[in-house]
Parts: C-alpha cells; sequence; structure tokens
C-alpha cells in the first residue's frame, strides 16, 4: 500500500492505495515514506477540484475494505447526487435495513467525501455525526461547498 498527503480546505488529508485501487482517506497527514503513483496523483487532483467547486462527481477506482452490507450501503452513497441528501432512514428503506445500521456503515466509511457519507441527514435534517476532525462542523462545510439548502436551524451561527 500507498499513501499521499495533500493539503485540503478541511485540513491535511491522507488518500491511500493498493494494487491500482484507493482504498482509503484519512484526516491527518501520513508518515512520511509514502510515494506519490498516477492514481494518487490523480486522486489528489480531483479532491483539489472539488473543493475548488470545479468537480461534482469522482472518476476514481475505489476498493473500500468492509463488509458486504457495509458495501452496499457505500454504493449507495455514491448514488446520491452532488448537492442532495438523503436521510439514514429512506437508505435503510431502499436498502432492508435500519437507519442505526446505515448510520454505523457510514461511521465506518473508509473513503470520506469520495463516498459522500456527508450527504445522508437524520430525521427532521439533522446532521447527524461525521468521521472528520471536525466532526459535524466538517460535515456541515461539505454540504455547504456542494450549494446543500440546510434548515436554519442547523446553519452555523456567526456572532
Amino acid at each position: 500500500m500507498t499513501w499521499l498527503s495533500m493539503h485540503s480546505p478541511m485540513g491535511q488529508i491522507t488518500i491511500a492505495e493498493e494494487d491500482g485501487f484507493l482504498v482509503s482517506l484519512d484526516w491527518g497527514a501520513a508518515p512520511p515514506g509514502g510515494e506519490e503513483t498516477p492514481l494518487l496523483a490523480r486522486a489528489r487532483e480531483q479532491l483539489d477540484e472539488y473543493f475548488d467547486g470545479k468537480r461534482q462527481d469522482f472518476d476514481l477506482p475505489l476498493r473500500p475494505h468492509g463488509t458486504a452490507f457495509q458495501k452496499r450501503v457505500w454504493e449507495a452513497l455514491t448514488a446520491i447526487p452532488y448537492g442532495r441528501t438523503r436521510s439514514y432512514g429512506e437508505l435503510a428503506t431502499e436498502l432492508g435495513s435500519s437507519p442505526r445500521a446505515i448510520g454505523g456503515a457510514c461511521g465506518r466509511n473508509p473513503l470520506p467525501i469520495i463516498i459522500p457519507c456527508h450527504r445522508v441527514l437524520g430525521m427532521g435534517g439533522a446532521l447527524g455525526g461525521y468521521s472528520a476532525m471536525d466532526g459535524v462542523e466538517a460535515k456541515r462545510y461539505l454540504l455547504g461547498l456542494e450549494g446543500c439548502e440546510l434548515p436554519l436551524s442547523l446553519k452555523k451561527k456567526t456572532a
């Protein structure tokens, strides 16, 4: 496995490749020793374009490690369009599961942003959780970047 750390508006992130597929996106910088491969360079470029508002979909080979159920959930997440959201309950109904199980799979998503678990909201539009260093603030940032309308009660208060 090889990796590449990069700067983003959310801080340092590290993307990892294994056998020609992306397998993880982690928050923070990786230890030295990573190697830039053509795939990791392409992933960095696409992430930069996403953060610059120039990309809405990722075109990268993915192979996240997880259970069969988690992979079904992650596949469903990739079908949520840019700038749109779904609820844990809607996904649970679609996949014949429970909202809690959907939330668990979202929390174990090894490729956040690329597999857009930030587009999944709780009942009544509640943000729920998020795996990034800043948690819900990071989720709010990503949804704002995509132009998602959040209920006024969920928008960040400025004082």
